[in-house]
C-alpha cells in the first residue's frame, strides 16, 4: 500500500493523479480502465477540496492498494472535514434532461457506475470513501 498526504486543494489534482496513476502502471493498468479510474479520483479530490473544509483548508489522505495478482486497485480517501456520505444521495434522474435535473450528484452517480465497489463510512472524526476497480483487461479491450 502506498499513501500520500496532500493538502486538498483543486491546484493538487495533478499530483494526486500522478500519485495515483503511477501505482496503475506499475500494475499494467490498461488505459481504458485508468482513464475511468483517473476520473473517479479527480471527482472525489476535487469534491473534498471543494467541500470538506471550507471556508478552512485540510488535507487529504489516499490510500492506494494494488493486488497484481487479482489484477484490483483500492483507492480510500480520507479527510478530517464534515462529515458527508456521497452515497446517501439519491442518484440523479439521468432520463431527464439537463434542465429538469437537480443541480449536483452526476459526478458521484458516475463513480458509482465506473468503479466495482464504492463504499462510505464516517470512523473517529474522519470521512473514509473507498473505491475498488478490476483491472484485468477483458476482451476488445485496449
Amino acid at each position: 500500500m502506498k499513501e500520500l498526504e496532500i493538502e486538498a486543494l483543486v491546484d493538487n489534482l495533478d499530483a494526486v493523479l500522478g500519485f495515483v496513476d503511477a501505482q496503475l502502471e506499475e500494475i499494467g493498468c490498461p488505459p481504458k480502465i485508468q482513464m475511468q479510474i483517473d476520473l473517479a479520483v479527480e471527482e472525489i479530490f476535487v469534491n473534498i477540496a471543494n467541500y470538506a473544509y471550507q471556508p478552512e483548508t485540510g488535507n487529504a489522505v489516499l490510500r492506494v492498494e494494488t493486488d497484481a495478482e487479482r489484477q484490483t486497485v483500492t483507492i480510500t480517501f480520507i479527510d478530517r472535514g464534515v462529515p458527508y456520505d456521497p452515497l446517501a444521495r439519491e442518484d440523479p434522474d439521468i432520463t431527464q434532461s439537463a434542465e429538469e435535473r437537480q443541480i449536483g450528484g452526476l459526478g458521484v452517480f458516475l463513480v458509482k457506475q465506473t468503479m466495482d465497489d464504492v463504499r462510505y463510512v464516517y470512523r473517529d472524526g474522519m470521512n473514509i470513501l473507498t473505491v475498488c476497480k478490476s483491472v484485468a483487461a477483458r476482451e476488445g479491450q485496449d
